[in-house]
């Protein structure tokens, strides 16, 4: 009976280990060979609030990405992405 316990305490210790783990990291803007929707000319928006982005004129199509949103599985490569968190600001621009 001690040994089991013992088992089913070190499973409940590994649950909640796995459940801490942090998520990877996604870089703020995409690679050079990836940056197919000229994201690395708004690198002075990342960090800023995104209401900066109604005073940025941007002649191509763009996507507005906040936390819990939902986001179209379809791929255009000119089209920028705003990632938006939590506290409205820009935390990184990708393409797709």
């Amino acid at each position: 009976m001690r040994r089991s316990r013992q088992i089913f305490s070190s499973f409940c210790i590994l649950i909640l280990l796995a459940a801490c783990q942090t998520m990877a990291v996604l870089p703020a803007l995409p690679s050079a060979e990836q940056d197919s929707c000229g994201a690395a000319q708004y690198a002075h928006l990342i960090g800023a609030d995104a209401t900066d982005l109604e005073r940025t004129l941007i002649l191509q199509p763009v996507g507005l990405i906040r936390p819990d949103s939902f986001v179209t599985t379809d791929f255009l490569p000119m089209r920028l992405n705003f990632h938006i968190n939590a506290q409205n600001e820009i935390a990184r621009i990708s393409c797709g």
